[in-house]
């Protein structure tokens, strides 16, 4: 009587898992078929079974992919004038090791785990864009308020809008950047809240995308300016 497939898969040794998982990895990528069910044992040992090795086979497998989320994201030339590559993978396995590790949850399939890395990825990109152009929660003002945004801290908020505002001349994707980055807001609840300025969510990934587009084209300023700011 053979051994059943389940049996086997729990009874792989770690380095040949990895390697059949790095295998599964390349042929996701390239949108193959692959054997769904290495890269979700690895999940299971490092978060249910708390093997150390096998946690540290997971970043070291995976990392590589958080990186291309992570300069793929719409805002990441932004993102990366406020932190580097390496810390922004770091904090991603921290967050999803804290997020997962006391549910001990399961991935069934190797799409559900990517599924949860990318929106641990994203979350701290957002909160990252938040941190520094919001102090604190503000009320949306009604469009073309003069002032937005106005915080306590002038030269943490104020300032760096000021400077941010000059580098986007359309009022439109001023309104956007404001919106998006300022106060926190998605793309649909943008649409939902802001009915009568944005049509669709198809408008509002378009302005963020030329926002971005202006800010990278601007980077070496907006990295002085940020950087002149901490000094």
């Amino acid at each position: 009587m053979g051994i059943r497939m389940d049996e086997a898969l729990n009874q792989m040794s770690l380095s040949l898992l990895a390697d059949r998982c790095a295998n599964e990895l390349k042929r996701h990528r390239r949108k193959e078929p692959a054997d769904d069910r290495f890269c979700p044992e690895i999940f299971h040992r490092a978060i249910v079974q708390r093997m150390d090795q096998a946690w540290s086979v997971l970043q070291q497998h995976f990392s590589e992919i958080v990186r291309i989320w992570l300069h793929s994201h719409p805002s990441s030339d932004v993102a990366l004038l406020r932190d580097t590559e390496e810390n922004y993978v770091a904090q991603t396995f921290s967050r999803f090791w804290y997020a997962v590790h006391d549910q001990r949850l399961e991935f069934a399939t190797l799409n559900a785990a990517l599924s949860y890395l990318h929106a641990t990825l994203n979350g701290i990109v957002t909160d990252t864009l938040r941190s520094r152009l919001r102090s604190k929660e503000v009320p949306l003002p009604e469009p073309g308020f003069a002032e937005e945004p106005v915080v306590e801290d002038p030269i943490d908020g104020h300032v760096l809008w000021d400077s941010i505002q000059s580098f986007l001349p359309d009022e439109r994707e001023r309104r956007i950047a404001y919106l998006l980055y300022y106060c926190g807001l998605k793309p649909r609840e943008i649409v939902t809240r802001c009915s009568k300025e944005f049509d669709d969510v198809k408008e509002v990934y378009r302005l963020s995308h030329n926002v971005v587009e202006r800010l990278r084209r601007n980077r070496d300023r907006l990295r002085w300016l940020l950087d002149d700011e901490e000094v």
